[in-house]
């Protein structure tokens, strides 16, 4: 099966367009450099991508722990 793929703008909130978190571009970078986020990947010079797996995962594992603490994060 494919490996499912997912790009900084569907990922990533900007003004007037909702991605899959709730956070700005710089803040899923600043994420990835601190080991909170999934290492992205590159497909060429000027595609970076995410595992969609892996983010999906992030996802349900931060809900949990928001659910774990009360909705502090």
């Amino acid at each position: 099966m494919p490996q499912r793929v997912i790009r900084l703008a569907e990922l990533a909130t900007t003004k007037g367009k909702p991605g899959k978190l709730p956070v700005s571009p710089a803040t899923v970078w600043r994420w990835v450099r601190e080991g909170k986020f999934p290492k992205p990947f590159k497909l060429g010079r000027s595609v970076t991508v995410w595992d969609a797996d892996e983010v999906e995962a992030f996802i349900v594992q931060r809900a949990k722990g928001a659910a774990c603490d009360g909705g502090v994060q």
